[in-house]
């Protein structure tokens, strides 16, 4: 049975553990990639498949865009090109030949006219697309999504947090003032912070970014920021209002409705494969993953428990009516911008090839919210065995009382992960008034203090601590007092934490 490095002794090894025994991911032959197994890729299609749902709910529709983006695109817009510059993969030819020992060489004279971008992010080859697509008023606001691939160098490469290639969601919508802009950055942001709190059982802390660390060609960036297990932050999603900055830069206008012509205003915002490493950094425990049952690529297991083919049929025949129940089961776990049922997803695992207590393990590894073990002696007391993941607890249940338990169960162990979450969050962020404490409470979590607002004070704090400020978070009141490296004037307190 695998043993998992206790979270005590090495945090970060038992991640890694987890990655691997849960069949989550593993290292490509690919450097700097990772190939997402079929259990994490059910994960990561459940968070793709509920998010997906909300942003329709919300009026976006669905497009995809080409992964090639010229050269020429990102040199419009300075910020942008600045930021992305050394994490861009290039382009430069467009065909192979062999060479004289019949080896796969570059062929140099396929040259590209011009030297294509795999694409980092997507705003530039949108926003060319948009200027055939935005003539007035009429056509505004534009709310497309689309799911793709990223690619953005990466020299220290993690599974799901940092890889080279990763998957994404990311919106992109054009508005016709900016009000409407901002209405809609922060609309997603609270869609984000729907799905953390709703499905993912995490309860963030949402703000914008400062200045110096908002995206690269973004009026404001707003940020979704969790606490994981260790204390540490992790920008888990973000939203930017883009202001006319991309429209300005690829010429999209549009005649509005005083008959005037002026520039978009744009949004955009995006999450990726990073919000399985979230989700696992927050809930997991010694035994392994434990996953929100709003996700879960599997919410219950059933384990026979038997040595011949015959009792293998007569454990079959005795379930059969409960699992016909959990076939017409659907879950409800609706939220503001998520108005939908799930399926009870369920598996009968009838391998005869490992042991009982192997198939335990492995369950409890991968997070499984229940497991339902039925043996002769079940069958004889008209009961089952259940094991709930999330609290630990066994109970024997009465056959036909055994998917309304589960049902409840579900939804308590959903509500139990967040207020877990939540809790932990409270009582790991701390409000510091000097330099010294702050140093010191900074080891322990998220720490509340003020700062002189300067990029310089930032980046002393970071190199001397380690922190960076996260976000100015929304529920901070404004309060006079002096930062905590400088002692010069401050009008409130901004979230500082070590992250990822």
């Amino acid at each position: 049975m695998t043993k998992l490095t206790p979270r005590s002794k090495d945090y970060s090894q038992r991640y890694n553990e987890i990655v691997q025994e849960a069949w989550l991911a593993e290292n490509s032959a690919v450097r700097w990639c990772m190939v997402i197994k079929p259990y994490g890729y059910a994960l990561w299609e459940n968070i793709r498949d509920v998010l997906d749902k909300m942003f329709k709910n919300t009026g976006h529709v669905n497009a995809y865009f080409p992964i090639f983006i010229p050269k020429s695109f990102l040199n419009k817009e300075a910020q942008h090109v600045e930021h992305f510059a050394k994490e861009c993969a290039i382009v430069t030819h467009y065909r192979l030949k062999l060479d004289d020992n019949k080896k796969l060489i570059v062929d140099p004279e396929a040259k590209l006219d011009e030297e294509l971008i795999v694409r980092p992010t997507s705003e530039t080859i949108i926003w060319n697309s948009y200027k055939d697509r935005i003539h007035s008023y009429r056509d505004l606001p534009l709310l497309i999504n689309q799911r793709a691939n990223i690619v953005r160098r990466e020299m220290r490469t993690r599974m799901f947090l940092r890889t080279t290639e990763f998957l994404r969601q990311e919106g992109h919508t054009a508005h016709a003032s900016a009000e409407d802009a901002e209405n809609e950055t922060r609309k997603m942001l609270d869609v984000y912070n729907d799905f953390a709190t709703n499905f993912m059982a995490i309860s963030p802390i949402l703000g914008p970014k400062p200045e110096h660390d908002k995206f690269a060609g973004a009026v404001t960036t707003y940020a979704v920021e969790p606490m994981m297990q260790d204390g540490k932050a992790l920008q888990a999603g973000t939203s930017h209002n883009l202001g006319q900055n991309f429209a300005k830069a690829f010429d999209v206008k549009f005649t509005n409705d005083k008959n005037e012509l002026e520039f978009v205003y744009a949004t955009s915002r995006g999450v990726s494969t990073r919000l399985i490493w979230w989700l696992i950094m927050a809930h997991s425990d010694d035994t392994g993953l434990v996953v929100p049952p709003a996700l879960a690529p599997l919410h219950v297991v059933v384990v026979p428990i038997f040595k011949t083919s015959e009792e293998l049929k007569l454990i079959k025949d005795y379930i059969q009516p409960l699992i016909e129940r959990f076939d017409t089961t659907r879950l409800d776990f609706k939220s503001k911008y998520f108005h939908d049922t799930i399926p009870l997803r369920r598996k009968i695992d009838e391998d005869d090839n490992k042991s009982p207590g192997w198939k335990f393990n492995e369950y409890e590894l991968k997070g499984v919210p229940v497991r339902i073990t039925v043996g002769a002696k079940d069958i004889a007391n008209g009961t089952v065995e259940v094991f709930k993941r999330e609290s630990g607890e066994k109970a024997n249940v009465k056959l036909e009382e055994v998917d309304l338990h589960i049902d409840q169960y579900l939804y308590k162990a959903q509500n139990n992960l967040l207020k877990k979450n939540q809790e932990f969050r409270e009582t790991h962020t701390f409000v510091v008034d000097n330099y010294n404490e702050f140093k010191e409470k900074i080891e322990q979590g998220f720490v509340m203090a003020h700062r002189d607002g300067t990029a310089e004070t930032a980046e002393k704090i970071q190199k001397e601590t380690s922190a960076t400020i996260r976000c100015l978070p929304f529920d901070e009141k404004d309060e006079k007092w002096k930062c905590v490296l400088t002692g010069k004037p401050s009008t409130r307190r901004v979230l500082f934490a070590k992250s990822y």
